[in-house]
């Protein structure tokens, strides 16, 4: 007679009793999204990463060519006078616009921090796949650092424009204080633009190549090369277009800068709704964008 010794059943754990028994031992599931009040901890523990990650891109930007940081001035520059050539003269978008050179020149350096800040973007995640893949942290902290470098590279612009402005005889006031909130503003504005298309280019990534045609045609209706209040009182356009052209983020910005350093403008009245407008879409973009990162933190870098 012989005796078998017999296997005890398998014991099947039930899904949620591992999970209470990993959080018992304070195991959470790797590369979990945290809640948003920690995610926001989080990336302000690491402010001094996203500034000194911003100044070293800017440094090695044009690090190989011979001139290196002299085109940070040079590239608006030289794109103001293209657009001074075939708008100001061939297509004489200069009459009836005072300060023109200055008008157009304010209008590109303002432009350009927009736009360089959302072509940046859709390479925030994308571009530094072994950063995000080799290390944890807030992957905010990339497009945030990036829309950061575009403010740095504006200040040196600005030293440039303020250099022309006086060239022009424009001279500084009270008003030019005007800008720091202006662009306090838009550099909100850029940020959550910056973070909206980090996660959309993220898994979508032609939209980098998209995103050209695209900023080409935003820049031709955010009135840097034309009066967009002339355009508004010589046309009897739709009120929905009127409407658009009024609100239209990018012009708005452009619109206070102006109004902020040119003498010939700041003696006009400043339409009532530019500010509000202006804090408007700063709040919305940058609350709205980094919520919306946020909710896909854990899926950059994966698939």
């Amino acid at each position: 007679m012989s005796t078998e010794t017999l296997a005890p059943p398998p014991v099947h754990h039930h899904e949620d009793d591992l999970r209470a028994l990993a959080l018992r031992h304070g195991l959470s599931v790797s590369g979990a999204r945290p809640s948003l009040p920690e995610y926001t901890r989080q990336l302000w523990s690491r402010r001094h990463f996203i500034t000194a990650f911003a100044t070293a891109r800017l440094t090695a930007q044009y690090s190989q060519a011979r001139l290196g940081q002299v085109w940070q001035v040079m590239t608006p520059l030289l794109n103001a006078a293209v657009y001074y050539l075939i708008f100001g003269v061939l297509m004489n978008t200069r009459a009836g616009v005072p300060d023109f050179v200055p008008f157009l020149v304010t209008g590109v350096f303002i432009w350009t921090f927009t736009s360089s800040s959302i072509t940046a973007g859709t390479r925030a995640i994308s571009g530094n796949l072994g950063l995000v893949r080799a290390l944890h942290f807030p992957r905010a902290s990339l497009p945030i650092s990036l829309a950061l470098q575009q403010l740095q590279q504006l200040v040196f612009s600005l030293g440039a424009l303020v250099l022309i402005l006086f060239c022009f005889r424009v001279t500084p006031g009270r008003s030019w204080l005007l800008a720091v909130p202006a662009l306090f503003l838009q550099f909100l504005f850029n940020t959550g633009v910056t973070l909206a298309l980090a996660r959309l280019a993220a898994r979508t990534p032609d939209i980098a190549q998209l995103m050209p045609f695209l900023l080409r045609t935003w820049m031709y209706v955010s009135g840097v090369m034309w009066s967009v209040e002339h355009v508004l009182a010589s046309n009897h356009l739709p009120h929905a277009v009127l409407l658009a052209l009024e609100c239209n983020p990018a012009a708005v910005y452009i619109d206070l800068t102006r109004y902020a350093l040119i003498d010939s403008f700041t003696s006009a009245q400043l339409p009532p709704h530019v500010w509000a407008v202006a804090t408007g879409w700063a709040l919305v973009a940058a609350v709205g964008g980094f919520i919306w990162f946020w909710q896909a933190e854990e899926t950059y870098g994966r698939g």
